[in-house]
């Protein structure tokens, strides 16, 4: 038996059905009827599916397509745009949002109804598809009428709200979602029917606010309101904005409140960014950095003013102690000593303002530098940075120093030292400094403690390299050395009884070339003082055939008896002192001459000498005539009247100016850098012209002192005269290295 043929539907027939089901749609929209059954809904989808499964040329899908797209047209023109058009400002957004939602659901149910053309006819004719057609519908004739109208009255909600007032953040975000939703998976229309005229009229919002605030507010005042500004504004952005618009919208605000007045910002009179500075305004300060950071290159003119700010701060301390010095108002050495700890507590001071207000930024970190970097290579009263610096780190570490500190304080101290010393330029003469002062505490056992000694090393050996401490290292040693050779002597003694020297002997034996240079001269002494260093001498060669021994007498000590009339006081002096007294064991009287021919001492030595012992406070000698002037006519004689209420006096020796000594040894050791450091460059780059010789060699040597141009230049031509390097015979601006 054959099947029975199923009935054609004809187009008429078929869509008067639909009708019915999207008349019902219509009134379920609007909220006068109940949605669809599943009967319901199965007849409307095999209505659809029956007519566009018909033989040709009953297959109706083309046309179906059409009506499904009139079907949104028609209601839209009946009933969406006339409910639009007669509402006004938030009225009409709500109802624009609510036509949205009503839109979607009915692209929702159509699209269902018509599933069936969206999987075979509009795939197999790269048709646009169901729901696009739906939502393009309500884009060309509802959003096009009525986006301008929308984007004003958001416009007006959010200038309303920005005033203070209280408004539907809810309906605004529905609002901006039909902006977002209706480029489908595209923000163009979003960004240019809403988000540029938005940002136009921020602008214009935060451009008339700033043009009072920056007459009217201190710069505290200013930032405290650009800050809460730009919180709302982010806030807004995670209320209703869509998330794309913050940066854009951020910007917007910063142009206008920040970046457009920086500078009258900044330079406000009394409460700008040097006023903040002068007054510690740490939070505003703070401020000032959040709000400038986000703007493109907007901390330079901030750091720049803090750097100026730091400079000046600096000098002022500068012009302190020049003041200090002129008016003698202190005794010598403290006022720099002062110096030195005001400039610690200016870096502890902005170098917190760089870690807390402005965050570790590397940019407030090369402002620091470069303000302290001007005033710490200052002369400060005669004596340079890289000096003071030394002298304070002597008065920390010697026993019986001015600065009395813990064990804490001292390390934090050094510290704070060690970091000053970076922005030193003259790096090499603190080292020389420094190693004479070292040298005079562990040689004069004036040293407080050998860990310290050693902490300070260690810090600057991290600070400034290897071997920048080498020989300060090197010198800590050998005193531990001599300890140890000391200790064996006084064994050697023990077990050899004939050879005492007969007085108590310490003999400190250092390494040469670890020690500052000190002159040692060929003095003639004493019959007692031979016999020692002839015991010491057999001793050493036991030990060591391969050492020759250069005895330094100026940084001896010796302690000797004076029998006087009225008692007998311990003498502790130079070993060139002692040598002078010694003399009067065997004459009551001698000239100047006499003294000078049995020591064999040079004239300058020989007055300071006698200064000390017949011009000074002990007067040991009595010198005629009677003067405070040594002569080369002058006699001399024991003061046998001569008495002190100790039992025990040190003789001073009148000090020396080693500072001349210093520059010039550094000066010496420069010349030896700068001749190694042009050879060490030409011989790796053979040929080079003399502008890039000049700059590489400072920015190799920059690390130890800034040497000068005219210094390079000279010692170029002393290298070129030791065939080191030539000129090149056609152009003599380029020197060629000679292996």
């Amino acid at each position: 038996m054959a099947l029975a043929q199923l009935k054609i539907i004809e187009l008429d027939e078929g869509w008067e059905f639909m009708q019915k089901g999207i008349i019902k749609l219509k009134k379920f929209l609007e909220g006068q009827q109940h949605s669809f059954s599943s009967e319901e809904y199965m007849m409307l989808y095999t209505t659809i599916y029956n007519m566009c499964t018909q033989k040709p040329p009953n297959d109706y899908s083309q046309q179906l397509y059409e009506k499904y797209k009139e079907a949104f047209e028609e209601y839209i023109n009946s009933t969406v745009l006339p409910s639009l058009r007669e509402k006004h400002d938030e009225f009409m957004l709500m109802e624009f949002v609510k036509r949205w939602a009503n839109h979607k659901l009915m692209v929702r149910w159509l699209s269902r109804f018509f599933h069936y053309l969206d999987r075979y006819f509009i795939a197999r004719r790269s048709l646009p598809a169901l729901n696009e057609v739906g939502l393009t519908c309500f884009r060309d004739l509802v959003y096009q009428e009525l986006k301008g109208k929308a984007r004003d009255a958001v416009i007006v909600l959010i200038d309303q709200e920005r005033e203070g007032e209280q408004i539907d953040r809810g309906l605004l975000k529905n609002v901006l979602d039909i902006f977002v939703g209706i480029g489908m998976g595209e923000m163009e229309y979003y960004e240019i029917d809403f988000e540029d005229p938005m940002l136009k009229d921020t602008a214009a919002y935060y451009s008339r606010k700033a043009s009072s605030w920056i007459v009217e507010d201190s710069c505290p005042d200013y930032m405290l309101k650009a800050e809460e500004c730009l919180k709302k504004e982010k806030d807004r952005v995670s209320h209703y904005l869509h998330v794309s618009s913050e940066t854009k919208l951020l910007e917007k605000v910063q142009n206008e409140l920040l970046v457009v007045y920086t500078i009258q910002l900044l330079e406000k009179e009394h409460s700008g960014c040097r006023a903040l500075l002068r007054d510690d305004k740490v939070e505003d300060l703070s401020r000032m950095y959040r709000l400038f950071l986000r703007i493109p290159k907007g901390l330079e003119p901030v750091s720049n003013m803090f750097k100026q700010h730091v400079i000046a701060e600096g000098m002022v301390l500068v012009q302190q102690a020049e003041d200090t010095t002129n008016s003698k108002a202190e005794s010598s050495g403290s006022g720099e000593q002062v110096f030195v700890r005001k400039l610690i507590e200016l870096h502890d001071k902005y170098l917190a303002y760089v870690t807390d207000c402005f965050a570790n930024n590397s940019l407030f970190h090369k402002a620091l530098k470069e303000a302290f970097e001007v005033f710490c290579n200052k002369i400060v009263s005669g004596c340079s940075s890289a000096e003071l610096l030394a002298s304070y780190c002597d008065n920390i570490l010697k026993k019986g120093g001015s600065e009395k500190l813990s064990d804490d304080a001292i390390e934090e101290t050094l510290d704070k030292v060690v970091k000053l010393l970076a922005y030193i330029s003259d790096k090499d003469l603190f080292a020389e400094f420094y190693r004479k002062k070292l040298s005079r505490r562990l040689l004069f056992d004036k040293s407080a403690s050998d860990d310290h000694e050693r902490l300070i090393l260690t810090k600057l050996k991290q600070q400034c390299g290897g071997q920048f401490t080498s020989k300060m290292e090197g010198m800590v040693t050998d005193l531990t050395l001599a300890r140890e050779s000391q200790n064996n002597f006084q064994e050697y003694l023990s077990n050899n009884p004939a050879a005492s020297p007969g007085i108590d002997l310490t003999v400190t034996v250092l390494t040469t070339g670890f020690w500052p240079s000190y002159k040692s001269s060929d003095l003639s002494l004493p019959a007692e003082m031979v016999k020692c260093v002839e015991v010491f001498k057999e001793f050493y060669q036991t030990k060591t055939k391969h050492r020759k021994l250069t005895w330094i007498y100026s940084l001896g000590t010796c302690n000797i008896n004076g029998k006087f009339e009225s008692k007998t006081i311990e003498l502790i002096l130079g070993t060139y002192q002692a040598a002078v007294l010694l003399l009067f064991n065997a004459s009551d009287r001698l000239s100047y001459s006499e003294i000078k021919s049995q020591l064999n001492l040079a004239d300058d030595d020989l007055i300071r000498l006698l200064q000390s012992l017949s011009c000074a406070k002990y007067k040991i000698l009595t010198k005629e005539p009677s003067n405070r002037i040594v002569s080369p006519s002058d006699h001399f004689a024991f003061n046998s009247k001569f008495t002190d209420r100790m039992r025990r006096i040190r003789v001073p020796l009148p000090p020396v100016d080693e500072r001349k000594k210093v520059v010039e040894d550094v000066d010496k050791d420069r010349r030896y850098a700068i001749d190694a450091c042009i050879v060490r460059i030409m011989k790796s780059r053979k040929v080079l012209p003399h502008q890039q010789l000049v700059l590489e060699c400072v920015e190799q040597l920059s690390r130890m002192f800034k040497p000068d141009f005219k210094a390079i230049k000279k010692r170029i031509e002393d290298l070129i005269t030791r065939d080191y390097l030539e000129r090149d015979k056609e152009n003599p601006n380029l020197f060629k290295y000679l292996a």
